[in-house]
């Protein structure tokens, strides 16, 4: 079923796009793809769960068809994280080399680091602002929860390893306070901090892949994560 729609998309936007070369939009497939500019992609999403002979499966349809790139979809949905690393082992590396890879939902720094360990391109999930809003911070040494108490007088930044604003302004302690206030602003501070680090783990695994040096990256990464964890951060 889910084959078929996905062919049934994919021949609908044929038809839009290929109606975006009329000059007068007399249609209703013409007047859509007035609004597409020629910059939309269509991405077909690889389904399947848990399930490696009907991932395996779903991928091979969906490549059939064509797309401009490829997703993988029900992931990172209440499985255990040894089974969406499977998942992703085994299935990102069959995806098509000359086509972007998206991993949909995901996720946590880790998940990141391992998914671009599996040759995923791209990502998108709501966990920095989410987590955000209920004063959980992503950092260099772990998951902060900012309401701890043995944060009250802290002084130091969430992150002394990140060069966002937030760190570089407000304390441990005062982002606590604002939370513990019920200030929006500490939502927003701590959110604004939770991309940041997002955006500057990729850039740094980036550079880690054009330097020829991603798995020592990975590494350190991953064991100051764990380390730091490991310590009830």
């Amino acid at each position: 079923m889910t084959a078929r729609w996905a062919a049934r998309s994919k021949a609908r936007f044929n038809d839009v796009q290929s109606a975006s070369f009329s000059l007068s939009p007399a249609s209703e497939e013409q007047a859509e793809a007035c609004t597409l500019n020629g910059k939309q992609a269509l991405f077909g999403i690889i389904q399947g769960a848990g399930h490696l002979d009907l991932r395996r499966e779903s991928l091979d349809r969906t490549v059939e068809i064509g797309f401009d790139g490829y997703a993988i979809g029900g992931l990172s949905v209440g499985e255990e994280k040894v089974v969406m690393y499977e998942v992703l082992d085994q299935i990102a590396h069959q995806m098509p080399n000359d086509a972007p890879r998206y991993l949909m939902g995901v996720g946590t720094p880790e998940d990141l680091v391992e998914a671009v360990n599996a040759g995923v391109d791209i990502f998108d999930c709501v966990i920095p602002t989410r987590n955000g809003r209920t004063g959980s911070a992503f950092t260099s040494r772990g998951k902060v929860n900012i309401r701890n108490a043995k944060f009250s007088t802290d002084t130091g930044p969430l992150d002394p390893n990140c060069e966002c604003s937030v760190c570089k302004r407000y304390s441990l302690g005062y982002l606590r306070h604002l939370n513990n206030a019920g200030e929006m602003t500490a939502a927003t501070l701590i959110s604004h901090h939770n991309v940041a680090f997002f955006l500057s783990t990729m850039r740094k695994a980036r550079e880690a892949i054009l330097e020829s040096r991603f798995p020592a990256f990975r590494k350190d990464f991953l064991s100051g994560l764990h380390e730091n964890n490991a310590e009830g951060v």
